[in-house]
C-alpha cells in the first residue's frame, strides 16, 4: 500500500485511503459518533454508547508489524469509513473489521474498504481472512460473501459467524 490509495466505488464516489495516524484521535472519535448505533455494536461486539479514547488510541498505535487501520475520507478530509486488519505474529491469519459512516452506507465505500483490506492481507501472505460477524448483521454478511468469503457457525456463540477468505 502506498501512503495515500484512491479507490472509486461502485457509485462513483472517490476516496482517499491511508493508515491511521497520530494525528486522527479526534477525528475518528467524530466519525465513531456518526456511525450508527448498530453499526458501532456490529463493529466492537459490544453494546457501549461509544467507542472509548483507549479504543481509539488501539486503532492507531496497535501492533505496528501485524496491525494496521485505514481511514477512507473524503475530498475534506473528513473520514467516512475506517477499516482495521489485525493478523496473527506468523501471518497465516488475519481479522478484518470495517466500520461505515451512516450517510455513506450503500455506497459502496464498505465494500471498497473490505476490497483494499483483502488486498493489504494477501501483500502481507496472510492466508485466512477473517470476518467476526453478528448474525444480526446482514448487509456485512451479505457483503463479505459477494467477495467470496464462506460463512461458518462460532462454537459456543450461537450469535456470531466467522466468514473467512482463504488466498
Amino acid at each position: 500500500m502506498t501512503d495515500k490509495d484512491i479507490l472509486e466505488t461502485r457509485t462513483g464516489i472517490r476516496v482517499q485511503v491511508r493508515p491511521a495516524q497520530d494525528g486522527d484521535a479526534k477525528a475518528l472519535a467524530h466519525f465513531f459518533s456518526a456511525v450508527s448505533d448498530d453499526d458501532r455494536r456490529f463493529r466492537f461486539l459490544s453494546s457501549a454508547p461509544g467507542v472509548s479514547a483507549g479504543q481509539i488510541h488501539d486503532l492507531i498505535h496497535g501492533d505496528p508489524d501485524n496491525c494496521e487501520t485505514f481511514l477512507a475520507t473524503d475530498e475534506k478530509g473528513a473520514i467516512l469509513a475506517a477499516a482495521t486488519l489485525a493478523a496473527d505474529p506468523d501471518r497465516t491469519r488475519a481479522e478484518v473489521a470495517i466500520s461505515v459512516r451512516a450517510d455513506h452506507r450503500g455506497k459502496g465505500v464498505g465494500w471498497s474498504m473490505l476490497r483494499h483490506a483483502t488486498d493489504r492481507a494477501q501483500e502481507m501472505g496472510v492466508g485466512l481472512l477473517q470476518a467476526i460477524e453478528s448474525r444480526a448483521n446482514h448487509a456485512a454478511i451479505e457483503l463479505e460473501r459477494e467477495q467470496g468469503f464462506v460463512a461458518r457457525s462460532v462454537d459456543d456463540e450461537p450469535s456470531l459467524l466467522i466468514l473467512e477468505k482463504r488466498f
